[in-house]
């Protein structure tokens, strides 16, 4: 799991339980979910030192998440700060909101963008099991 972590950003403490709850998937949960999908989503977080990191949950092919940039190309790349990727995460703030209000920037598949929200929600239920 410490390849999916990089210190000094809240998100990555999310990503390990999110890269977690991916590796307890039967071969069939993890096929259902990228059927259901169908992307690979890249995002770029900032955090308060003005620092990136990017991680890659690719939901189109392996079902796996990854340290670093999509390889293949994301068919969305999601930007935004440490603070507003951990508020998506725990369910504080909606997507839809914070692409509204400019604190989530979106390139590519914005429509493929609004189903990241369904794929936390399930690694959280998950991750509760």
């Amino acid at each position: 799991m410490s390849d999916i972590k990089i210190d000094g950003f809240k998100a990555s403490d999310i990503f390990v339980d999110l890269h977690t709850a991916f590796n307890g998937f039967t071969d069939a949960q993890r096929q259902a979910q990228v059927k259901k999908t169908k992307g690979i989503f890249e995002l770029r977080i900032t955090n308060d030192d003005k620092k990136e990191a990017v991680w890659t949950i690719d939901l189109k092919k392996n079902g796996v998440i990854l340290k670093g940039l999509a390889s293949p190309k994301a068919d969305v790349t999601l930007i935004m700060s440490d603070d507003t990727f951990s508020q998506l995460a725990s369910g504080k703030m909606d997507g839809q909101k914070a692409f509204l209000t400019g604190k989530l920037k979106a390139k590519g598949n914005v429509m493929l963008a609004t189903k990241l929200a369904a794929v936390l929600q399930m690694a959280k239920d998950k991750a509760k099991l």
